[in-house]
């Protein structure tokens, strides 16, 4: 019998400028220097390979959401932890994800990262949030389009909780030993 440590998922939403991608690579890290296999997948880099051909509809966030959740299940079933950043603006989606993780006995972790969108607006590096005021972006989750914060989430994560090391540190104390 192995006796090594199961696989898991760490689902980390938010929007977008939230600090959801920093903390995710923080935790990956972290995961990594303590003997944990661990694989980061981020929204940003999904969505020019595995989800190249999907739009921002609430149809294509959904298969988005659901594609990711495969293959995060996927990851945890062979003993690695995936830690997922991805806006995944629709709680029931995270939901179906949660499930899905839940029906194969693996653990799933949905981190919220709580940041108001005054801020993001702040630490918008790509422009979205200004072309999305100026409405020259379409259907951004959070300014017209909807972000449905998790109601139950197992951590919670805001700007006051100290730098993204600190952030995810409490992420990883949950899937670490003590």
């Amino acid at each position: 019998m192995s006796t090594d440590p199961p696989g898991a998922t760490v689902w980390i939403t938010g929007l977008s400028g939230s600090g959801k991608s920093t903390v995710a690579a923080a935790v990956r890290d972290r995961l990594i220097g303590a003997g944990r296999p661990a694989y980061l997948l981020d929204g940003d880099v999904l969505r020019t390979g595995l989800c190249v051909d999907l739009g921002f509809d609430k149809e294509s966030r959904t298969e988005n959401v659901r594609r990711v959740g495969e293959v995060a299940r996927m990851f945890a079933d062979a003993g690695v932890v995936a830690v997922v950043s991805l806006i995944s603006p629709y709680s029931s989606d995270r939901d179906r994800v949660r499930a899905l993780h839940e029906a194969h006995g693996l653990t799933f972790v949905e981190v919220f990262v709580d940041t108001p969108v005054s801020s993001c607006e702040q630490r918008d590096p790509k422009g979205l949030y200004a072309s999305a005021r100026a409405g020259t972006l379409r259907g951004f989750t959070g300014i017209d389009d909807p972000y449905e914060p998790p109601t139950a989430p197992d951590v919670v994560l805001n700007p006051a909780d100290g730098d993204p090391a600190r952030m995810a540190d409490r992420v990883v104390a949950l899937l670490l030993p003590t």
